[in-house]
């Protein structure tokens, strides 16, 4: 992976937060949706590591057996989340703890099939330390294809893969309830955030739809 000066300094381990029941596609767990031929949890967790992550954790839920059974996650760390219903949050925290301690955070979406290592190593050669690093998409068509990141300035919308830096881990751990995941960290600290254009190489698609499972390639 190509990047600039201080690119081998960033070590980062890859969360993958794959728990969701995926009800509103009615297909079973998102993380088993086809995507290219292969369960779509792969085609993540696979960017994530040849991106530049040193290890990926992928976190679990509903249809754990299922989905460990099916998908091909032999290179990554699985843990299942047993509370998986009470939100996306207690995914990032599972994810948090599993995660080898002095690593930066990668944190990414299973519905997010756009993912690929060029976005994964931008971010990582845009990295700060101290701060969180987004990737962000433009508005237009985040908002057309049903993303529902945060809005970010410049005419873009923020969304995932998001850099939480190793030193503001447990500062966001402390701040995750529910299904809001970092949210309510990123919203009281924007000053903290730096937003990476990755138009150019997805729209940062978020899968929650019967129309947009259809457009996966």
């Amino acid at each position: 992976m190509g990047g600039g000066a201080g690119m081998d300094e960033v070590r980062a381990t890859g969360i993958v937060l794959a728990a969701g029941a995926g009800t509103r596609l009615g297909r079973g767990p998102k993380a088993l949706l086809p995507y290219r031929g292969r369960p779509l949890v792969e085609s993540v967790a696979g960017a994530l590591l040849d991106g530049g992550c040193r290890g990926v954790v992928v976190v679990l839920g509903a249809g754990a057996p299922d989905v460990a059974s099916i998908a091909e996650l032999d290179r990554y760390r699985t843990v299942v989340n047993r509370e998986w219903q009470s939100g996306m949050g207690s995914s990032l925290l599972l994810g948090n703890s599993a995660a080898d301690p002095g690593d930066h955070l990668m944190v990414a979406l299973v519905d997010q099939p756009g993912l690929t290592p060029r976005t994964v190593g931008r971010l990582l050669a845009a990295h700060r330390p101290g701060r969180v690093t987004a990737a962000a998409y433009e508005d237009g068509a985040a908002a057309a294809e049903g993303s529902s990141p945060n809005r970010a300035g410049g005419g873009l919308r923020r969304g995932h893969p998001l850099i939480i830096d190793v030193t503001l881990r447990q500062a966001v751990a402390e701040t995750v309830t529910g299904d809001a995941g970092a949210r309510s960290f990123l919203r009281v600290h924007p000053e903290l955030v730096d937003e990476v254009d990755c138009s150019d190489l997805s729209s940062g698609l978020d899968v929650d739809t019967p129309e947009q499972l259809y457009l996966l390639g």
